[in-house]
Parts: structure tokens; sequence; C-alpha cells
């Protein structure tokens, strides 16, 4: 995820998620450094740098799926069978990516095997990573046929 997340009810949303996820999976969250004195920087510039920050992170096989409004969307359902088929696959890491305000640079979305729209309204980028991570918990919950999703 592209900078440190600062409101506090979004922090709390995160660990919440992240508190329940890791009773499924091995999961980790990773914030990219902040950057800094944008103001005078053009949009592809901030792309750029972020990205960088992106792909120090991402290892040569990670399966990496960029979450961007131009992707496949799923409902709850088909999105936990995707969480399925990956796990099916043997895929070691699949690493969800949240770019910034202004999306990804070309270097990222060169790097990503797949991407995925939550909606098509758009989210802020803080915001964006408590819908994501409960959709993510909802399909763990649906693979192990829980009563959190309703249908």
């Amino acid at each position: 995820m592209t900078g440190k997340t600062h409101e506090p009810y979004i922090k709390e949303g995160i660990f919440y998620y992240v508190k329940k996820l890791q009773h499924y999976i091995p999961f980790e969250l990773f914030e990219t450094s902040e950057l800094k004195n944008t103001k005078n920087l053009d949009q592809e510039t901030i792309r750029s740098k972020e990205g960088e920050n992106i792909l120090t992170l991402i290892k040569p096989g990670d399966w990496v799926v960029l979450l961007d409004d131009k992707g496949k969307d799923y409902s709850s359902e088909a999105f936990a069978q995707q969480i399925e088929k990956k796990q099916l696959q043997s895929i070691k890491n699949v690493v969800f990516v949240v770019g910034g305000a202004y999306g990804f640079s070309s270097n990222v979305y060169a790097r990503g095997n797949e991407k995925l729209s939550l909606s098509k309204m758009t989210f802020s980028h803080q915001i964006i990573r408590i819908i994501f991570l409960e959709q993510l918990y909802r399909a763990y919950s649906i693979l192990n046929n829980e009563p959190y999703h309703h249908q």
C-alpha cells in the first residue's frame, strides 16, 4: 500500500480485518514510505517514485494483483472462487497492491499479473484499504462456509 495510514479510524479498521484474516492465512500488510515534498512534482513523477517503492516490496515469484479501476470486477462469491483458484494453483504469495492517489506507474503495471476493480466508484487510497480487507475476509469466510456472508 502506498503511503502510511494516518486516520485512527482507518488504522482501527485495518487492524480489525488483518487480525481476522490471520485466522485463515499468513497475512502481512506492507506500506511504502510516503513521498516527501510532492507539491512541485507532476503526477507522472509521483507515480514513478511510488512505483519504485512498490517494486522494492515485490519478490520475483509473487503473483501481483493491482487494485485498479480498470481491473476485472467480481461479486464476493466470484472473488472467493478466484482466491481458491490461486490456492489450488499452489501460488505461494499473492500480493495485492493499492496504489497512490494518481494510480500506478507503467513499471508497476508491467509487473502486475492481473488487475482487480472493487467498484466503478472512486475511493481514496486510504479508505479502499478497509474495503479491500473486508472483501478479502469475506472471501475466506465464504470459502470456509462461515455465516459472515449472507446470500
